[in-house]
């Protein structure tokens, strides 16, 4: 997704982008005209919060800052690309998954509500385009969007699934 420096990150490109995830695409934001642009030492990193606060929860999005014209970072922006696609292509093999994730599930557990405990007992991969992960457990009804968001941030932590989409599901074992 390529945005202007000049004019921010603006409601169509914010559109575009919610365009871009809803479709389950990896997704790379280059701020073009970066020559443009005065720039002081905190420039760069000014304006890659404003874009975070815009495209948040996304947190996991590479941003570059480019200029088409003077032909900078462009090599950097595909070789960025390249392993976005990757990232979304990748397979992590059941084994590995519960390997990684079971301990930290069992370190920091879903909250008991009503008195009943969830125990998540294994997860796999679903084999889609993007990735998809299924975490089998007792009550998947019980866990709340939070809870899903720490999964989520673990996964992104543990697999390299930068500028990717990632899909949750919770069902009964």
């Amino acid at each position: 997704h390529v945005i202007d420096a000049k004019r921010g990150f603006e409601s169509q490109d914010q559109r575009i982008f919610h365009i871009a995830d809803r479709n389950k695409k990896g997704i790379v934001i280059m701020v073009n005209k970066w020559d443009l642009v005065d720039k002081s030492t905190e420039t760069a990193k000014k304006t890659e919060e404003e874009i975070k606060k815009k495209i948040a929860p996304f947190t996991d999005v590479p941003i570059l800052f480019v200029s088409a014209l003077e032909k900078q970072r462009l090599l950097k922006s595909l070789e960025v690309a390249i392993q976005v696609y990757k990232n979304r292509e990748q397979k992590i093999k059941t084994s590995v998954l519960n390997e990684v994730m079971l301990p930290l599930i069992e370190h920091i557990p879903p909250p008991a509500i009503k008195g009943k405990y969830i125990k998540i007992k294994y997860c796999t991969q679903l084999p889609t385009k993007s990735p998809t992960f299924v975490f089998f457990a007792n009550l998947p009804q019980y866990i709340k969007e939070p809870y899903k968001r720490y999964i989520e941030n673990k996964l992104r932590e543990n697999f390299d699934l930068s500028g990717v989409p990632i899909e949750i599901y919770f069902r009964k074992k």
